[in-house]
């Protein structure tokens, strides 16, 4: 990496997640883009995480930046162009260290400049192993509180694995350029957590399902032939057990101040092929049975042991769709209990 001499700053470019250093300081200049919806109440500011050593040691928020104002009643987006704003990280420990920052989850990043008081050098993290995983808003981060407490980024540290999460809010959908990706990107095990958008997109019906998750799998081993490969089905989700989407955002919710969706489907078309969540899984369950016979590697996890009929009595889904930030955290707990512990399916391809 090169570093430009500014006056009394270095300006390093922005090439590596993770920077090593005798530091004081860490400024970030970042231009944001921030939603906010008509009728709620204001959404927080994405929230930036700074590990140090791999310890997570300050926390801050971006000023201005774009705005994205949403109107779920009719559907129309207004943006509204804002400034750049500034974050500082100072007063980091003393000698050299691995200094990495997480940009929230939760809102668009464009970074403008990185400046600190020393130079400093790329570095990727070395001696462990990568776990690739895909998924949902849920997997994206939701609602979770920061970048490091979305339910992966828990479950990845805790297995002691480095993350690349492909989580995508709204668009699980068994795209074959997602299929793709994964067959391209270099990993160790991988999870691909599937049925919740295909419900509440009401996307397609059990008849096309079925043949799309067998052609995602085997895109995926195109390029990971023997890489274990956990199938995760959906958490639960009261309002799509047994009701077909689509999801629709509950508009009587609104006066309250909490978004709010339900389901808009009939559980009578269930007879004609539409898709709930029970449905999925159970079709989940049996194509992984089905595949194992070839594929030893395969391993399939019902998402109702990361989030059942216990846990949503105790933290109900906010929304009715997505966890808060306590359940981000007790999923991404199970998940690496479940997955990288002794017997787990990524138990011997973690370390």
């Amino acid at each position: 990496m090169h570093t430009q001499h500014d006056s009394n700053w270095i300006t390093t470019p922005i090439t590596a997640d993770l920077l090593r250093g005798a530091l004081d300081f860490v400024e970030l200049d970042t231009l944001p883009t921030k939603r906010s919806y008509v009728g709620a109440p204001p959404r927080p500011d994405g929230v930036y995480d700074l590990l140090v050593d791999g310890r997570l040691t300050g926390q801050a928020s971006a000023t201005g930046g774009n705005s994205l104002t949403i109107d779920m009643t009719t559907g129309t987006v207004e943006q509204t162009p804002g400034p750049a704003g500034t974050l500082r990280f100072s007063d980091l420990p003393d000698d050299v260290k691995d200094v990495e920052i997480w940009l929230p989850h939760n809102e668009t990043t464009e970074l403008v400049a990185l400046r600190t008081d020393a130079p400093a050098e790329p570095l990727r993290h070395g001696g462990r192993k990568v776990w690739l995983h895909h998924g949902s808003s849920i997997s994206h981060g939701s609602d979770a509180a920061s970048p490091t407490t979305t339910w992966p980024a828990l479950a990845a540290s805790l297995g002691a694995v480095e993350l690349i999460n492909l989580g995508l809010g709204g668009s699980a959908l068994l795209d074959p350029f997602t299929a793709r990706t994964l067959r391209d990107t270099p990993a160790d095990p991988i999870s691909v957590k599937i049925g919740i958008n295909l419900v509440n997109t009401d996307l397609m019906r059990l008849r096309a399902f079925t043949p799309a998750v067998h052609g995602f799998l085997d895109t995926i081993r195109e390029g990971h032939p023997s890489t274990p490969l956990l199938i995760v089905s959906p958490i639960l989700c009261p309002i799509h057990e047994d009701t077909p989407g689509p999801s629709a955002p509950d508009f009587t919710s609104l006066s309250t101040g909490q978004l709010q969706f339900r389901a808009t489907g009939d559980p009578a078309e269930r007879a004609s092929g539409k898709l709930t969540l029970g449905v999925i899984r159970d079709e989940l369950a049996r194509i992984v049975e089905q595949r194992t016979a070839d594929d030893p590697n395969l391993r399939y996890l019902d998402g109702r042991d990361l989030y059942g009929a216990a846990d949503f009595a105790e933290l109900p889904l906010p929304d009715q769709l997505h966890p808060d930030a306590t359940t981000h955290r007790r999923i991404g707990e199970r998940f690496a209990q479940l997955a990288f512990t002794t017997n787990g399916p990524f138990a011997d391809h973690t370390s």
